[in-house]
């Protein structure tokens, strides 16, 4: 497990391609806005021009990028991966994506004599700058066992949630808890100000007790001081939420905290607002 090509050098992406490398990875990188994976050229990324390209050669293919559509594109195009990989690479999908596609993915994989997984991950763009993110497999046992150095270079809790598809589903069960966690956190701001209490005082106060969350610690000091710069986009968390609400139709379910926080930030990126991170929800809460 040496070569490996990268296609999506995005926030996540890029820091995750920097720890491949500081880990002695050799890794190939495509990204369709070519000065993003052109960045990474000074840190030893060599820079492909095609997925066919990238995917060359490779023991295995790593993928992290937008939309169920994008995967959709990559993966089944006559320009994509499984169309041009050239041996028996393992193919790892990194984006928050439909279970539903994970098992499509795994299926046709399997058909050509290759092992795919679905790993999501979660921790941001400071867990993938740190190589501390959480990631969650789908997939084959032996497939996952063959690629953990690869998720030990970019992560630190790192599990086989089951077979293909798992990953996903886990995936978004974190993002139901983002979901409800980061509107807590709002409403706790909100109400400190209201009365007279400094909320950054209060977010360091609850931060080591039964409070205490990364939404906490991260994204509520940001909220405190109007930084609304993207480490996760808003656009992006509305996908994550209406995979989940999918889900949930399926099996006949409802979420309804999960529903409330979706519609609060389908409003937000219908005002074009989807760019900004999603600390930014705490404008729902300024007068």
């Amino acid at each position: 497990m040496k070569n490996i090509g990268f296609i999506g050098t995005g926030v996540m992406g890029a820091s995750m391609v920097r720890n491949l490398l500081k880990n002695g990875f050799n890794v190939s990188v495509y990204n369709r806005t070519k000065a993003k994976a052109e960045a990474l050229k000074d840190d030893g990324a060599v820079v492909c021009d095609s997925i066919k390209e990238c995917v060359k050669d490779k023991d295995a293919v790593i993928t992290i990028i937008g939309y169920p559509k994008d995967i959709e594109e990559v993966y089944f195009s006559e320009y994509g991966i499984l169309a041009n990989v050239t041996q028996k690479s393992y193919l790892i999908d990194m984006t928050t994506s439909s279970p539903k596609l994970a098992e499509k993915i795994y299926e046709k994989a399997k058909e050509k004599g290759l092992q795919a997984l679905d790993a999501p991950v979660s921790g941001g763009d400071i867990g993938a700058k740190n190589a501390t993110l959480a990631i969650m497999v789908g997939g084959d046992k032996d497939a996952f066992d063959a690629c953990r150095p690869l998720f030990e270079a970019m992560g630190k809790n790192i599990v086989h949630e089951g077979k293909a598809g798992a990953g996903q589903h886990v995936k978004m069960a974190n993002q139901i808890v983002v979901a409800a966690n980061t509107l807590g956190v709002c409403e706790a701001i909100s109400y400190t100000k209201a009365m007279g209490i400094d909320p950054e005082i209060m977010l360091k106060t609850i931060e080591t007790g039964a409070a205490a969350s990364w939404q906490v610690s991260n994204n509520g000091p940001k909220m405190c001081k109007e930084d609304f710069a993207p480490g996760f986009f808003i656009k992006h968390f509305v996908k994550d939420m209406k995979i989940a609400l999918d889900e949930c139709r399926d099996k006949g379910i409802r979420l309804p905290v999960l529903e409330e926080v979706c519609a609060m930030y389908v409003d937000m990126e219908n005002s074009s607002q989807g760019d900004l991170g999603t600390q930014a929800i705490i404008k729902k809460y300024s007068k």
